[in-house]
This record gives structure tokens, sequence and C-alpha cells, in this order.
């Protein structure tokens, strides 16, 4: 029984409170959607994707050896791409004013586990510049791969391009909307209860009986809408001034 009036005290709180509650998701919710629309900027993403795979004759084609061999390669190949030995030859062919570990803050390598194929991922504000990047990444590291590991089993298996549509991957704005308006809620309804917590006035005769344990034998209302006593006089009953040489018995 105490826990339904627990439950009871808990929804009366948050029906009390329901109007700050709703006030403030609506804010959160609206101050998010300005940001997400109008304030933070587009970033796009490009990927190209290169294979790691040796030239091998007719007796090396089925090597498990030789597979295993590039597929560790790529973890090589990874801090190689976003090395400045890479990305300072990108910046100079791209003409881009920022140094190459600034770009390499845009530029990440992934491939699967025990996959020959290594996906080169970049961000950037323009989807244009974005593909750029990857391919000329892509471009040069093949042609540095022989000088720094002394092998070739590098190619190009597909170009970033730029469609005619693209679309950011961030700001989501709806994403940031509902994430605003959970954290919205969840805010409200702690600072309703934190307000209720606080509020130490007794507003009911319930609060009394709950609080003293004390019986209400009675209740002083308000009376509102008194009307209020008339100070004009009936004209037949009004005090006449008498006049000079008269009486007030004449």
């Amino acid at each position: 029984m105490e826990e339904t009036i627990s439950l009871r005290e808990l929804f009366a709180v948050l029906r009390k409170r329901l109007w700050l509650i709703v006030l403030i998701t609506i804010i959160a919710a609206t101050v998010s959607g300005v940001i997400s629309f109008f304030v933070l900027t587009p970033v796009y993403e490009s990927k190209t994707q290169i294979l790691v795979n040796q030239a091998k004759n007719d007796q090396q084609l089925y090597n498990t050896q030789t597979v295993q061999t590039n597929v560790q390669l790529i973890n090589t190949y990874n801090d190689i791409i976003t090395s400045p030995a890479i990305l300072d030859k990108v910046v100079k062919e791209l003409k881009m004013d920022k140094s190459a570990q600034s770009l390499s803050g845009q530029i990440q390598v992934t491939s699967a586990q025990d996959s020959q194929v290594a996906q080169i991922v970049v961000q950037d504000t323009s989807a244009k510049r974005a593909a750029q990047i990857a391919n000329t990444t892509a471009s040069v590291f093949q042609k540095q791969v022989p000088k720094l590991m002394n092998v070739d089993n590098v190619k190009v298996l597909s170009k970033a391009t730029v469609g005619e549509s693209a679309s950011p991957i961030k700001p989501q704005p709806l994403l940031n909307i509902v994430i605003a308006v959970v954290v919205g809620l969840m805010v409200g309804i702690g600072l309703s209860f934190l307000l209720e917590y606080l509020d130490n006035t007794l507003k009911t005769e319930q609060d009394i009986e709950n609080i003293l344990e004390l019986p209400v034998i009675g209740v002083v209302t308000n009376i509102k809408d008194v009307p209020k006593p008339s100070n004009v006089s009936r004209p037949d009953v009004a005090a006449r001034v008498p006049q000079r040489g008269e009486t007030y018995g004449s």
C-alpha cells in the first residue's frame, strides 16, 4: 500500500510541474535545432580503397603465408599513410594551407580483420576537397611505398567520388534534437523533484495530516468578490441644509 502511495506522490509531482518539464524540453530541442542547422559547419566524408596484394607467379597464387604477410603489413601501412612522409607531399600537391599534422587529424585508415583491403577515410567541410585528399593520399602512398618498404604490393582498388547530392555525415540535426529532447526531459524531471524536495510549505489539508500527523478540524476559506456597501444616500432621506431664518422643525 505504501508503494502505491509513493507512486501516486511521484505522479502528482510530475503533474504539478508538468509545465516546467515541457518548457525545459522545448527549450533544449529548440537550442539543439538552431545549433545543428545554423551554427555547426557540415562535415563530409569520402573514402578510397587500396589493395595490399603483391604480384605472384602461379606457384605462389595460393600461398597462405604471403597473404598473411600482406595482412600484417596493413598495420604498418596505416601508420605510414598518416605520417609526414606521405602527407607533406599531399599538402604540397594539393597546395593546401595546412600542416601534415593538421591533415592527419582528418584522415583515418581502417581495415577489416584478416582483409588485404584498407580504406582511407577523409572528413572535410567540403565534399569535393575530401575526395581530392583521399585520392591524392592513396596515389602518393602507392608511389612512395616502393621507396619506403622496398616492395610494390599496393594498388588503388577504388577512388573516392563526389555524388551530385552529397550529404554531410555530421551534424545530424534530427539525432541531435532527439538527444536534446531526452536530456531536456531528464533535466526537467530532476528539477521538478528537486523543487518539490526544497519546498517545505504546507498548501493543503492533506499536507497537514501527512506531515504533522494531526487531524484537520476546520478550514478557513478565502472569501472573494464580497460586494461593498454603497455610500450613496437615498434622495428622500438626504439631509437638507436649512436656509437662513429657517429652523429644522419648520
